[in-house]
């Protein structure tokens, strides 16, 4: 079975907090964490996040990791116009592309109209996995070719690894290639001495407790 790891780098628990904890202490325990399983990931950052701590960005570069985009400012595109999603795309790419090569997008949310893919092209890039199949009436879409984009959809969400064994490993048995789960940084740092749990929704608190991955 193809598994790809894919991490949203972005502020901690869009739009709940606006912190930045996830990037500068859950990265790297997440890099870490890859490296001694000696397993790559694809990281979609923000252009944001790449502006605010490149640090973080030139490390998962330079251990080997492929750099994705995550939109610029985090905004929804589903609530962009078309020069809005454009201009969240092109300064994105801008700001991540001195790092290195990149080529492919998350959007934001996993909400992205099929119409903007276009732009996608038109900005040089070869694949979208801004789709889900765990969401509402997505559960039978597979990867697809669109004006050129390759679509790769996200198989799971976060929340859903973190279920009992049982019933995870139920969920597990019922995937079919290509297998993309996605995480976000903020998910490796407990928030709760914050009071950080206290102002997200209860499946989001489970996620900022200091879960790791294969636990």
């Amino acid at each position: 079975m193809d598994v790809a790891v894919t991490i949203d780098l972005e502020h901690d628990c869009p739009p709940f907090l606006t912190t930045y904890r996830g990037v500068t202490e859950g990265m790297p325990r997440l890099l870490d964490l890859l490296a001694a399983a000696e397993v790559p990931g694809t990281f979609f950052c923000t252009g944001d996040v790449a502006r605010r701590h490149p640090e973080v960005v030139r490390r998962l570069v330079d251990e080997g990791h492929e750099l994705g985009c995550h939109g610029d400012t985090h905004a929804r595109f589903g609530r962009l116009d078309r020069a809005a999603a454009e201009r969240e795309i092109r300064d994105a790419a801008a700001t991540l592309r001195a790092f290195g090569e990149v080529t492919s997008f998350r959007a934001p949310n996993l909400d992205f109209p099929t119409a903007y893919v276009e732009i996608l092209a038109a900005h040089g890039f070869a694949l979208d996995s801004s789709q889900g199949r765990h969401k509402k009436g997505s559960f039978l879409v597979g990867p697809s070719t669109v004006g050129g984009v390759e679509r790769v959809p996200a198989t799971i969400a976060p929340s859903a690894v973190r279920l009992p064994a049982l019933i995870r490993n139920g969920l597990y048995k019922r995937m079919r290639d290509p297998v993309v789960f996605f995480f976000h940084p903020w998910e490796f740092v407990d928030m709760t001495p914050d009071g950080g749990a206290m102002a997200i929704r209860w499946d989001k608190a489970m996620a900022s407790v200091g879960f790791r991955v294969g636990s």
